[in-house]
């Protein structure tokens, strides 16, 4: 079969596919792998009760099942979810909004695809636009979604080493070069893979460079605020005129419900409703159906900071503590757990390439994420990249607490050879 360009970029393996095709075998075919890889969240009885008795409600009345089963919704999605949604954020945060600020995607990776490509690439004038990213590492499901080459910029981390074998990416500021050529500013927060929650004062700098260059500053909050709040410090949520925030539903307990949510400025929500009607005609109506009840009563930030929050807090606690156990006095670090589901260990002069290890564990029956995947926008030549994995907490303890034993029994066995 001979492929296009655009076949064999996107048929072509890359650290995503790798990911999510382990996550699908670990999760699906090989139930006694220990997966602390991809970003699957972990059980919550609590959200899970709320949710199954939502569908049941909705299964029960004839009309909502043929709104969710039977019909398409309009390209920007179920305007009752976006007006419910809209209510709660402008009630709460004060956010000049309404739904025509919030537009529904199949997932913020398809989300993403379609941002991205609006702003980056090559214009009409020949010139090709990049993403930039302010502070890698960051999100591996950005890397290969560009259409065009470099696609992103990145920005190298200063590091502020703490106490107890911990540390913190920041924003370096004096690197981070805003160009012509700059189509927008992307990040996460928290965090994938670190953890890392910016600053109030790093997003309102990065708010100020994106307005004076007149370009949009995206917000990835996957794992953040308003929802699904899994972030450990103070923190308050951003958004504005000049700010695409994209959130999702999947970390609430939601995956595979796959439902992305963009709340921007009108004409960006046009623009993203025209392009996902051409790629996608139409969202899926389950996360909005069983959620917009909760958005109308403001459960949804209730399930988030005193469910969904706390459960993620004690399991990052506890995985700190038994990674220290288990690496003693090896050359480890880790970045402060502030939130996501996720640790970022950095093992400083490790032998072997984070790939290596990633198959020495996997050959064990653990599955973690090299760390060389997280830095899109970067060349290869900082060797920290070689140094690092990101290690999933989300499952149940017994299991987390076996995969960081071996994990650590395997960087001894690096370093000592």
């Amino acid at each position: 079969m001979k492929l296009s360009q655009f076949g064999k970029k996107f048929c072509a393996p890359t650290g995503i596919v790798e990911l999510m095709d382990d996550l699908g075998t670990a999760l699906n075919e090989n139930p006694d792998m220990i997966f602390m890889g991809g970003g699957n969240p972990g059980r919550i009885e609590e959200a899970e009760a709320i949710f199954k008795a939502r569908l049941e409600t909705v299964l029960s009345d004839p009309n909502q099942l043929h709104s969710l089963m039977g019909i398409y919704q309009s390209p920007q999605g179920d305007k009752v979810f976006r007006e419910q949604m809209a209510g709660l954020l402008k009630k709460e945060f004060g956010w000049d909004l309404s739904e025509r600020n919030i537009a529904i995607s199949n997932g913020s990776q398809s989300a993403f695809f379609i941002l991205y490509n609006m702003l980056a690439g090559t214009t009409d004038d020949g010139d090709n636009r990049s993403i930039h990213l302010p502070l890698a590492p960051e999100y591996i499901g950005y890397g290969d979604i560009g259409l065009s080459q470099d696609f992103f910029t990145a920005t190298q981390p200063e590091i502020e080493f703490l106490e107890d074998n911990l540390f913190k990416y920041h924003v370096d500021f004096s690197r981070l070069n805003v160009t012509s050529q700059t189509a927008a500013l992307c990040v996460s927060r928290p965090t994938n893979p670190t953890g890392n929650v910016l600053t109030d004062d790093e997003v309102e700098h990065l708010d100020e460079l994106a307005q004076a260059a007149d370009i949009p500053l995206i917000i990835d909050g996957a794992y953040g605020l308003p929802f699904p709040g899994i972030l450990f410090n103070d923190a308050k949520p951003h958004w504005n005129s000049n700010t695409v925030l994209v959130l999702s539903l999947s970390k609430l307990g939601l995956p595979g419900v796959r439902t992305g949510i963009i709340v921007a400025r009108e004409d960006v929500i046009q623009a993203y409703s025209n392009a996902n009607t051409v790629v996608n005609l139409a969202c899926g109506n389950l996360g909005p159906t069983l959620t917009r009840e909760l958005f109308r009563n403001g459960e949804i930030l209730r399930l988030s900071n005193n469910v969904v929050r706390p459960f993620y807090k004690q399991r990052a606690q506890q995985a700190v503590a038994w990674f220290r156990g288990a690496l003693g006095k090896l050359p480890y670090r880790i970045h402060s757990p502030e939130g996501a589901i996720f640790l970022w260990l950095w093992f400083e002069g490790l032998p072997i390439t984070s790939q290596e290890l990633y198959e020495r564990l996997k050959r064990r029956g653990v599955l973690i994420v090299p760390g060389h995947n997280f830095f899109p926008g970067m060349d290869t030549g900082w060797q920290h990249q070689q140094e690092c994995i990101r290690v999933s907490y989300a499952q149940e303890d017994s299991t987390v607490k076996r995969g960081i034993d071996i994990i650590a029994q395997e960087v001894a066995k690096a370093y000592s050879a």
